[in-house]
């Protein structure tokens, strides 16, 4: 199999070319384009299309970007040259009118890519090259977008930090505060859009690694409908992405805005693009659990969020779901912590990935947290519990959420996504504790996953979309979740929602 040059070699190779005194090689980037990474996905391809600005200009101009911001670690691999050259083709007419056409994009690297190797944010993998494109990478690219780079994770997305300490990867830094996490796993994507690198870029999603780095980065994330797998699936890349749990796992598009996520969903489903739903009437579920032992500025944040909806008429619904987190707890580990023995083994061979074991995986990993959890793997700690987790209890999870919509007659679950801000970034073992309102210390894994996890367990969608600012200057996002199926509902609520909240404001910097 064809190895190609070692990661930082090609991310040192890349940022040379582009930073300092070599830059002016690329030429003068358009003024209009300074940071294409602030306009919506779909102004960068009307302009493009109505040729206000090439499409070299704005890949010129995300490169640019991310030379500025370099510091956030967010990207692992910028892909320049490549990139360059499909925004020329763009530009001269070789690909013809196409809905994307030169819209940069950036992808988190446990995704498949033909053409840069795919690591998983971790040393075992760091040279490994799929042998195709993840089919939601290959829908949006033959759609025209231009691939600026791999984006930076939490190593093997088992964790919720980012703070990757992979030789070739490292921490990746929040936008709004360089001390703080970005959330993850997808924690490298979200913080290229909120610097501004990007617009959009796919990340993935087991238990909230869409939605959290979306809600502590102040942008939009979605979890795509997953259900019992099948049809139910949204987006179908099994064993086309580095995975945790084929039960759990996704694929999901991230943007500044809902619109930018909605515009990549359409494409990558092929429907047609959900659009803004009237909130009047419409009805969301407030479980108290869901809005239990808050931090204090969040909690001022969010409940601010649901004043400004219960005045633009939707009506909220304060009913709980007692026994929530207890259930959850029978399937989230027994599941995620069991399915990789056979999930990863799988995907290196559908990837044509040789000579690499999940031992070989194990053995190499550098982040502590992620050790542990590996640890528990190679030993099968759940594997006795593993299939009453999905006989049993998964399916009594499910039906706490199917009685909940339908006994309420409901639309939607309003909730906050993470329940406390972006915590400190833990160098040392990728992954530690927090304070919430000066209690004791609680781990950031089981924390920060509180709110997201039990929907991502029995296959709902979910969005997070930015609710507003702490007085420390921190996003917050608030999340609402559907029942299977209803991702183009949820969207399209999510734009009239967004529509009251408003957007972030752009990081200092």
């Amino acid at each position: 199999m064809t190895r190609h040059p070692s990661r930082r070699d090609v991310l040192t190779s890349s940022i040379a070319v582009a930073a300092g005194a070599a830059f002016p090689s690329l030429g003068q980037v358009s003024p209009a384009m300074a940071n294409p990474g602030l306009m919506s996905a779909a102004e960068i391809v009307a302009a493009i299309r109505d040729k206000k600005v090439t499409a070299t200009d704005v890949a010129r101009a995300a490169f640019a970007r991310a030379e500025q911001v370099r510091d956030l670690n967010a990207l692992i691999i910028v892909n320049r040259d490549p990139a360059l050259a499909a925004a020329a083709e763009i530009d001269e007419g070789g690909r013809g009118p196409l809905p994307l056409a030169g819209l940069p994009i950036v992808v988190k690297d446990n995704i498949n890519t033909a053409d840069m190797p795919t690591s998983g944010g971790t040393p075992a993998l760091q040279n490994a090259q799929p042998r195709s494109n993840a089919p939601s990478l290959q829908k949006l690219l033959k759609a025209g977008v231009v691939m600026v780079g791999k984006a930076n994770m939490h190593e093997l997305a088992f964790g919720i930090t980012s703070t990757n300490l992979s030789s070739f990867a490292g921490a990746v830094k929040n936008p709004y505060d360089k001390t703080r996490i970005p959330g993850g796993s997808s924690g490298g994507t979200a913080a290229a859009i909120a610097a501004g690198i990007v617009s959009c870029g796919l990340g993935s999603d087991t238990g909230g690694s869409t939605r959290v780095p979306a809600a502590l980065c102040g942008i939009v994330g979605l979890r795509p409908s997953v259900g019992n797998g099948g049809a139910e699936r949204r987006y179908d890349d099994t064993n086309m992405v580095v995975p945790i749990s084929h039960t759990r796992d996704t694929v999901g598009p991230m943007g500044r805005t809902v619109a930018d996520v909605a515009l990549l969903d359409s494409v990558i489903t092929g429907t047609a693009m959900a659009t803004a739903a009237p909130l009047r009437g419409k009805r969301l579920g407030i479980p108290a659990v869901l809005w239990s032992g808050l931090d204090r500025d969040l909690e001022a944040v969010t409940q601010a969020a649901r004043a400004k909806l219960a005045e633009a008429g939707v009506v909220l619904v304060d009913v709980d779901m007692p026994g929530l987190f207890e259930q959850n707890a029978k399937v989230s580990f027994p599941v995620a912590l069991h399915e990789p023995i056979a999930d990863i083994p799988a995907y290196l061979k559908a990837s044509d990935i040789e000579g690499i074991t999940l031992a070989d995986i194990a053995a190499k990993i550098a982040s502590p947290d992620v050790k542990g959890a590996f640890g528990a793997i190679t030993a099968d700690a759940f594997g006795a519990a593993y299939q009453d987790a999905m006989t049993v209890q998964r399916p009594a999870l499910q039906n706490i959420y199917q009685a909940y919509f339908r006994d309420n007659n409901l639309d939607g679950i309003l909730f906050p996504t993470t329940i406390a801000p972006a915590p400190a970034i833990d160098a040392e073992k990728g992954s530690g504790e927090m304070s919430i309102n000066g209690g004791k210390p609680v781990p950031v894994f089981d924390t920060m996953i509180r709110n997201t996890d039990p929907g991502s367990n029995a296959g709902l969608p979910g969005l997070s979309l930015f609710a507003g600012m702490t007085p420390g200057g921190l996003p917050v996002g608030i999340e609402i979740d559907g029942p299977v199926g209803s991702d183009a509902k949820l969207l399209g609520l999510g734009m009239s929602i967004e529509a009251i909240l408003g957007t972030a404001p752009r990081p200092k910097g």
